[in-house]
């Protein structure tokens, strides 16, 4: 531990798979200091904790805001809003990629997520491949109700994307 980062590592012990062995699992997250972060990522994490306050969760009541900042300046936010027939559910990070590419953006340099949950909120595979279709070096940033954020990229969050690359590849093979 130095006097710019704080790690925290915590452990989760995943069911018994039947074979008598408990798995546990760690993580280390990298708690960083507000002064690592651009006036614009700040913001970022302000309006991506506005927009968890209009999040629609009648069902699992678990609310999430992201704010996505785009290239040119512009945020666009976005709440996950669920549905009674559950596979309808839109998560907050693709609301507001979808608004954001909805009004010609599609070059992005971060997005910051909020949620309830007393430990970082980690997006869903879906929502990590989504943003990975516009780029890998994106910086998330993961947030906590008591103002504690970690940042990762897209390309450490999700490390073996599918990306445009791939489908280029087959392309030239057929």
């Amino acid at each position: 531990q130095d006097a710019t980062k704080t790690q925290r590592r915590t452990r989760t012990t995943l069911p018994n798979d039947g074979s008598g062995d408990e798995v546990a699992v760690f993580h280390l997250f990298i708690i960083t200091p507000m002064d690592t972060i651009t006036e614009q990522e700040r913001r970022l994490i302000e309006r991506s904790k506005e927009a968890k306050s209009f999040a629609h969760a009648p069902y699992s009541k678990f609310r999430v805001g992201a704010a996505l900042l785009s290239k040119s300046g512009t945020i666009f936010s976005g709440c996950n809003v669920e549905n009674a027939a559950y596979p309808l559910t839109t998560c907050a990070e693709r609301v507001a990629i979808t608004k954001a590419v909805s009004e010609g953006h599609k070059e992005f340099i971060a997005i910051a997520v909020a949620t309830d949950l007393e430990d970082f909120g980690f997006p869903c595979g879906g929502c990590r491949q989504v943003i990975a279709e516009f780029g890998l070096d994106i910086r998330f940033i993961l947030t906590k109700p008591n103002g504690e954020y970690t940042v990762m990229t897209v390309r450490e969050l999700l490390p073996h994307s599918f990306t445009a690359k791939d489908l280029e590849a087959k392309r030239q093979e057929v």
